[in-house]
């Protein structure tokens, strides 16, 4: 028993758990304030473009017959115990949605970008190829340690050519 509440301890207090406790809250709280934002901040300003139309109003009431009054709201639908449609709440959820997944889009890509290093300059080469023997010899060599070769020196094929 003592090992199992060992083991649970070594699991809750690493650092990966602690990040996934701490980014659900936050998470948690991003999302109440997207709400907010698509709830108080966007909807209305596009409901009024539309001729004054609340969203969270829009609904297919599928009780039509059985209501004494059609319902004007959502509110009312629900109070009366009527079953509904509330699509306009689900167009508030996708456009949240859309907000909370663009945010994330933005933060994976920034951490991507800082991840992400100059790929390094290739190193200087330190080894040739002998001529005759095809093998790898260390650049300033004069004399092939396979075939024994005598190459030229080290600038002199330059010279040579110029």
């Amino acid at each position: 028993m003592m090992k199992i509440l060992k083991e649970f301890k070594e699991f809750a207090v690493k650092g990966n758990v602690l990040d996934l406790a701490v980014g659900v809250i936050i998470g948690a709280a991003f999302g109440k304030i997207v709400t907010s934002v698509v709830n108080d901040i966007i909807m209305p300003p596009i409901g009024k473009l539309m001729g004054n139309v609340n969203f969270v109003d829009l609904f297919i009431t599928l009780d039509k017959g059985q209501l004494a009054e059609d319902p004007k709201t959502l509110a009312d639908a629900t109070a009366n115990g009527a079953v509904v449609i509330a699509y306009g709440n689900f167009i508030n959820v996708i456009i949240d949605f859309i907000i909370v997944a663009f945010c994330i889009f933005m933060i994976v890509k920034g951490a991507n970008a800082l991840r992400r290093s100059k790929p390094e300059e290739p190193a200087a080469p330190t080894e040739k190829e002998c001529p005759f023997c095809l093998s790898q010899i260390p650049l300033q060599a004069t004399r092939c340690g396979h075939c024994t070769s005598h190459l030229t020196e080290p600038g002199a094929e330059q010279a040579a050519r110029v």
